[in-house]
């Protein structure tokens, strides 16, 4: 049963409209991101979810709880900001017990649950520390901790690790989906990583334009893309246009290469142009490379990624980019030379909207 409901949510800025018609059941536990690029309407989702903003339109429940006139401090709703937005003149015990001294718990209680949440997210030798002693990363972590503290319902997160660098960003994204496994606690996660999405929710929402293109787990989000701009925006990906052949066959030319899809052209005849897509990492151009497919192409650049060296070569008026393991010894085709990418006619798909 759904603990976070959504239903026909709109929001309207004046005449712009951010939020159309979106709809989402959440279950009791799970982590839900939001991602897509800036002013697709993520953060006003959360935001309404919060009672920062109201919509123009639609009900957002908790619980089975309309949430329409509650104020924010009502919804028990945890949030923690990209800015971490911790008091500067309090130390991190005091921060972490700000919302519980507000709420009027007993001084024992809230002494306990500080020393609970520190340990946490292990920082109980920090707190008399001032944020201002503190690293990007520790003050994120209290500012989490502090959102956690009055036990919410549901724990928003909106951007939080986009301050802090690369390595302590996978570090901390890390701890925070093991602290929200370990409490149970429903989860909605904003951002505009795509890495920080597949690597922690149990789903993703792919927001553009103020709708959800789509909305699945990062295998199908990343593997099934519903649409060209969840395929174009999750992951590298080669978006390759090809002339349909012969539809009864599926069988459809890039450049003057034949191939026969596996999945269904659908309603299309001789001649038409369709679109597909095509993950680097789907093909080899290994010596006894295993496939059903292939494509050869002249290499036009070949680039060093560290863990893979990405390489693009010309098929008729299409570019395509494979990516090879990086290994010691290996020897990266060079420009100009003719090589041949075999795969799985399976990893070809065909993009219909």
């Amino acid at each position: 049963m759904s603990f976070l409901t959504l239903t026909s949510i709109q929001k309207s800025f004046g005449p712009v409209q951010v939020v159309k018609d979106f709809n989402m059941d959440i279950e009791k536990g799970e982590f839900v991101s939001f991602l897509g690029p800036s002013g697709c309407g993520k953060t006003t989702i959360l935001r309404m979810i919060a009672g920062f903003e109201t919509p123009t339109g639609g009900n957002i429940e908790i619980g089975g709880k309309s949430q329409q006139n509650l104020k924010p401090n009502q919804r028990n709703i945890g949030m923690v900001f990209q800015a971490y937005a911790l008091f500067p003149n309090m130390n991190v015990a005091d921060n972490v017990a700000f919302g519980l001294k507000i709420a009027g718990m007993p001084k024992a209680q809230i002494d306990a649950r500080v020393k609970e949440m520190l340990g946490l997210i292990h920082l109980g030798h920090l707190a008399d520390r001032f944020p201002y002693q503190m690293s990007g990363g520790q003050q994120q972590r209290v500012a989490l901790a502090r959102a956690l503290a009055p036990k919410p319902q549901v724990l928003l997160l909106d951007e939080p690790l986009s301050a802090l660098d690369a390595k302590i960003r996978v570090s901390l994204r890390e701890e925070i989906r093991m602290i929200q496994q370990q409490l149970g606690i429903t989860t909605v996660f904003v951002t505009h990583d795509q890495e920080e999405a597949l690597s922690i929710s149990d789903r993703i929402v792919v927001m553009n334009a103020g709708r959800a293109d789509q909305i699945g787990t990062p295998f199908e989000i990343y593997n099934k893309p519903a649409t060209r701009f969840v395929a174009s925006f999750v992951g590298t990906l080669n978006l390759i246009e090809a002339k349909v052949v012969d539809p009864a066959s599926n069988r459809i030319s890039i450049g003057d290469q034949g191939i026969t899809l596996r999945e269904p052209l659908g309603s299309v005849k001789a001649g038409d142009t369709v679109s597909l897509a095509l993950r680097p990492e789907a093909g080899s151009i290994a010596e006894g490379a295993k496939g059903d497919t292939a494509l050869t192409g002249e290499v036009v650049s070949s680039n060093f990624l560290g863990s893979v060296i990405r390489t693009r070569m010309k098929v008729g008026n299409a570019v395509i980019s494979f990516d090879m393991f990086n290994a010691p010894g290996l020897t990266p085709p060079a420009v100009g030379e003719t090589v041949t990418l075999r795969f799985t006619a399976s990893d070809l798909l065909i993009i219909r909207e």
